[in-house]
């Protein structure tokens, strides 16, 4: 979450509301929102290779992929949260009006300076709640590392670097990920 402005305490409803019109994007966290900030060049990059990756995956699969524009919703019995993740993939028809996807079975975050701490706590604590949710992914943007958290597996901690034996997959979407095609215009 980039936390550039805090505004004051609305209803999701009057959230959503505003989020049609707003020509600035805001995160919702339990009645409170939070301006977005911009992102880096390498952070963009990335996150499109990837969207792309997955796009071209899923086709004709009845899922898709969803970059930055679109809300995820997450609400428990004490909180209400509306992130925008930069990827997530949905499996559900979409509908022309909607600007949110309740049912993820993927969420990837790009790591930024600004965000790194709070994906990987509060975000990703908040995220856990979706019960559509298969696997969690932090892709770095200044190192080829990629992390890969599991329902299935409890949400245990699988490491990829570009060094390793075996390359990172995907098995909420059942695809192998080349480090190669994530991080293809990126200079470290």
């Amino acid at each position: 979450m980039n936390t550039a402005l805090k505004l004051s305490t609305i209803s999701p409803e009057d959230y959503l509301k505003g989020e049609e019109t707003s020509p600035i994007r805001y995160e919702y966290i339990d009645g409170e929102v939070y301006a977005m900030a911009g992102e880096s060049e390498p952070h963009n990059i990335v996150a499109l290779n990837f969207a792309l990756l997955l796009k071209t995956h899923l086709r004709g699969s009845g899922c898709r992929a969803f970059m930055e524009g679109i809300k995820t919703h997450i609400k428990t019995l004490t909180t209400e949260r509306f992130y925008y993740p930069d990827i997530q993939v949905g499996c559900r028809e979409v509908s022309p009006k909607s600007h949110v996807e309740n049912q993820p079975k993927l969420v990837v975050e790009i790591l930024s300076p600004s965000t790194e701490r709070y994906d990987r706590s509060n975000k990703f604590y908040a995220y856990r709640h979706i019960e559509s949710l298969e696997e969690y992914v932090l892709v770095a943007q200044d190192e080829k590392r990629i992390e890969i958290y599991r329902r299935e597996t409890n949400w245990e901690w699988e490491l990829y670097q570009e060094d390793s034996s075996i390359k990172p997959y995907l098995k909420s979407v059942d695809l192998e990920i080349s480090f190669d095609e994530i991080y293809e215009d990126i200079t470290f």
